[in-house]
């Protein structure tokens, strides 16, 4: 993003979902960063918010949801649990599933999608860079996805990745047909990217999306910790739920 381009300001503030004497499990809602980022000084972010909340100053986040993203984020209270969940997250321990709004509704109610991933490349239909997508030479990404429910021509949908590829399960909903609602690079308009990384979050792109952020929550994280199997789990964000309460029933 350009520094010119304007943000809509969060309207929710970061919570505390589970306080253990290791770690935290913080509700992150949308629009915030979870680390400082230089190029976005004036983006709030989730671990400056909750050094200066709680005064502790080796709060670490083992893991990252993207700004847009809303849900479950793992903070480490300490060096030695940040070296713990580094190696959970290593060897493949923590569980994470999320929550989607895509546009579709899908004539299956499970689906596990194995389909390597990597960069399109610039050319052709493609003008974003970072934009990934199903490439016979991708990096192995695997996605089980279940539909919770359907509605006007959308499904909500849990995604549980068993690999951590960037954008995966974006990236992967778009391979089977059904983009996310909002989704500014692998949604139903190719442009919105472009147009906002020009303009920025206008109220005329928001109208365009139906949302203004990529409509994927954080719904559960789950990870073994000291003998135990620890589990959090953060409702549907605010704003998912409105769009998705607005919808007229049926699909």
């Amino acid at each position: 993003m350009t520094g010119r381009a304007p943000l809509l300001p969060p309207t929710e503030k970061p919570r505390i979902i589970l306080d253990h004497p290791d770690f935290y499990v913080v509700h992150k809602p949308a629009l915030w960063l979870t680390h400082p980022v230089r190029a976005r000084v004036d983006v709030p972010d989730l671990l400056t918010f909750m050094r200066r909340e709680t005064g502790e100053a080796d709060l670490a986040p083992p893991h990252r949801l993207d700004r847009e993203t809303s849900g479950a984020q793992v903070l480490s209270r300490d060096r030695e649990a940040a070296q713990r969940f580094f190696t959970l997250f290593k060897t493949h321990l923590v569980g994470k599933t999320y929550l989607a709004l895509v546009h579709g509704s899908p004539d299956w109610e499970r689906r596990t999608l194995d389909a390597p991933l990597g960069d399109l490349g610039l050319g052709g239909a493609n003008r974003i860079a970072i934009r990934q997508g199903v490439v016979p030479d991708g990096r192995p990404a695997v996605t089980d996805f279940r539909v919770v429910a359907r509605r006007a021509g959308h499904a909500l949908i849990e995604a549980y990745p068993r690999s951590g590829r960037l954008h995966q399960i974006r990236a992967h909903l778009s391979h089977l047909g059904l983009p996310m609602v909002g989704d500014k690079i692998y949604g139903r308009d190719p442009g919105v990217f472009l147009r906002f990384m020009e303009e920025g979050q206008t109220p005329e792109l928001t109208a365009r999306l139906g949302l203004a952020r990529q409509a994927l929550h954080a719904a559960r994280v789950a990870f073994p910790w000291a003998g135990a199997q620890v589990a959090a789990s953060v409702p549907l964000a605010p704003d998912l739920q409105a769009y998705w309460d607005a919808l007229p029933e049926g699909v």
